[in-house]
């Protein structure tokens, strides 16, 4: 999920930072450039990790700054094809439910991609339908991924093991 990215950029620093010590003003300006931002083919850059080597500081002609050339590594949240997310419900509306993954807290997800069967109650939460007509209510707190056949939130599954072992108890 959290991959770390080498990137080399080369990069013009302000004239109002070169006052502070240069590793900080250049981390700095790289967080400005990178950070909370999608790279593409990389994800989301959540830090700028280390800096790796720094080369330069030639002023251009027509240019008022000096240019850095840059090594560093961005810690890049990259979920891989198929991982499953767990996050916790932090809200709900009309539009579809808002989701919290401890790391990100805005993430929403659209009734229309929610997984067939699910539908608002009439107390305005959203449920789940089942195949044998009960319903599965999404709550504030609930920590589950809603996309697909065989998600949903964790607290179904754990009922659902607990009555496979009881049965099973059962049957010995």
């Amino acid at each position: 999920m959290f991959v770390l990215s080498q990137i080399e950029h080369n990069l013009p620093m302000p004239p109002h930072l070169l006052s502070r010590p240069l590793v900080d003003a250049i981390k700095a300006e790289l967080e400005r450039l990178f950070l909370d931002k999608v790279v593409a083919n990389l994800g989301l850059c959540v830090s700028v990790y280390d800096i790796r080597s720094v080369e330069g500081g030639f002023i251009f002609p027509g240019e008022g700054c000096s240019t850095y050339k840059v090594s560093f590594r961005l810690l890049m949240f990259r979920p891989f094809v198929g991982e499953v997310l767990v996050g916790k419900i932090s809200g709900y509306d009309e539009k579809g439910l808002h989701v919290s993954l401890d790391f990100f807290s805005d993430i929403s997800i659209p009734g229309h991609l929610m997984q067939y069967g699910t539908a608002r109650a009439l107390d305005g939460r959203w449920m789940l339908k089942t195949e044998d007509g009960d319903e599965l209510y999404l709550d504030l707190d609930d920590e589950g991924s809603i996309k697909g056949d065989g998600l949903g939130l964790l607290a179904w599954w754990a009922a659902d093991e607990e009555e496979g072992e009881a049965e099973a108890e059962a049957e010995e």
